[in-house]
């Protein structure tokens, strides 16, 4: 307890007013007091660190482009490596990350969305799922270089894939699958479950709600993730450099496409097989492996293709976040 007294101007006491406030009560005014300056200060730090981080993101756009721009041309885009910079271009890496992106797409989209649905509609929730869901949890946040080695030994080495194209895209595939069966999942979590109950009401089977009620609601959540993740796919260097890609290639797997142009005058599916197998098992390059490969080098001119390399690189990410943007947008207005 504590007392208070006030005094007259000679010192003498006047009158005696005693409060009764506790310890505790004294602090809990003090917090109340000094909340306000705590959260000013926070807010202000939180601002000052997310302007820091986007004045050096500036920084670094400005530079790249400052040097890649005026390297982009379509000599540039039309040219293999070269040990002259001049004539130096990306022909074959550009060419090896778009095979790159549909194989991925071909082979992570249907397994990632998939696994989602058993997972979301269909799996009882135990032991087994309970571990199913914290191992994919956990093997989103696993650095790529570990799937480098883990491509590197089960589809190089055990299944003889050598370094080729299919051996990269089913590396880049694995790294990417975690974060397409969580974004997907979320995406079916959003549908309100009085859908899926009256779909069951109205007599349709489980299969028939998920297809013809849950997928299209949740089709923007699960599109949106999905192409990001490919947008991460896409700019991986280290699981490339530890598959072992190459960094000069001088060529672009085109039997597929002989094949198809000529299949209407030889006819057969064999020839086409072939072709598709002999270029799925080529030697590959991307675009993030060219400009690792560039600022290696000493001299300046390969700097500068590394920054060209680089930009395109940067046009096609944010192409896809574009187009991310937009399926989400169209679908929502569709569903709205």
């Amino acid at each position: 307890m504590s007392g208070i007294a006030q005094l007259t101007t000679d010192g003498s006491p006047q009158n005696r007013i005693f409060t009764t406030q506790s310890g505790e009560q004294l602090r809990v005014r003090k917090a109340l007091l000094s909340r306000p300056i705590a959260e000013r200060v926070f807010e202000l730090t939180a601002v000052a660190a997310t302007g820091f981080a986007l004045l050096v993101l500036l920084i670094l756009l400005v530079s790249i482009l400052s040097d890649g721009l005026p390297r982009v041309n379509w000599q540039f885009l039309s040219s293999y490596p070269s040990r002259r910079a001049e004539s130096a271009g990306i022909l074959s890496s550009l060419v090896g990350s778009a095979l790159l992106m549909v194989l991925i797409v071909v082979i992570s989209f249907p397994i990632g969305v998939g696994a989602a649905i058993y997972l979301e509609e269909y799996a009882t929730k135990n032991r087994f799922t309970h571990l199913l869901e914290l191992n994919i949890a956990n093997l989103a946040g696993v650095p790529s270089v570990i799937y480098g080695l883990l491509g590197l030994q089960i589809f190089v080495r055990v299944l003889s894939l050598e370094r080729s194209l299919l051996a990269g895209a089913l590396t880049l595939s694995l790294l990417i699958l975690p974060v397409i069966i969580i974004s997907a999942r979320e995406g079916l979590r959003t549908v309100p479950r009085s859908i899926r109950e009256a779909a069951l009401a109205l007599g349709a089977t489980r299969w028939q709600m998920v297809r013809q009620q849950v997928l299209p609601v949740a089709m923007p959540g699960i599109l949106t993730g999905c192409i990001l993740a490919f947008s991460r796919a896409i700019g991986e260097t280290a699981p490339l450099v530890t598959l072992g890609a190459l960094t000069y290639i001088p060529f672009v797997p085109d039997s597929t496409w002989i094949a198809i142009s000529e299949w209407s005058t030889q006819g057969g599916i064999g020839a086409l097989g072939i072709a598709l197998r002999d270029d799925l098992l080529s030697p590959f390059t991307a675009l993030p492996i060219q400009a690792f490969n560039w600022t290696s080098r000493p001299q300046p001119a390969f700097h500068v293709n590394a920054a060209g390399a680089i930009t395109v690189l940067m046009v096609i990410l944010l192409s896809m976040n574009a187009v991310a943007i937009w399926l989400r947008v169209k679908f929502q207005r569709r569903f709205k």
